[in-house]
């Protein structure tokens, strides 16, 4: 398989994946195929990724809200004192 990325991250990576396929224990990693391992480590992240997005989105959501009201009462304090 041929990749840009650099060595040392997709070590890493592969790191991460192992570190994945122990963390399910010797019963599953004994009886599973390596395909099976890889699809269940591939949904748990693919699951992790979700949830950060969604984490993500609501951060951004509440911090441009909280800036726009922010902006909004610099914008009446100026209004204010300019009459």
């Amino acid at each position: 398989m041929a990749s840009d990325a650099d060595e040392a991250h997709l070590a890493r990576l592969a790191e991460l994946i192992n570190e994945r396929i122990e963390q399910l224990g010797p019963k599953v990693t004994k009886t599973a195929t390596p395909a099976q391992l890889l699809a269940v480590v591939a949904l748990g992240l693919a699951d992790e990724l979700v949830q950060s997005e969604e984490r993500r989105r609501g951060v951004e959501r509440a911090t441009f809200e909280t800036v726009s009201r922010v902006i909004a009462r610099i914008d009446e304090q100026l209004g204010a004192g300019s009459e």
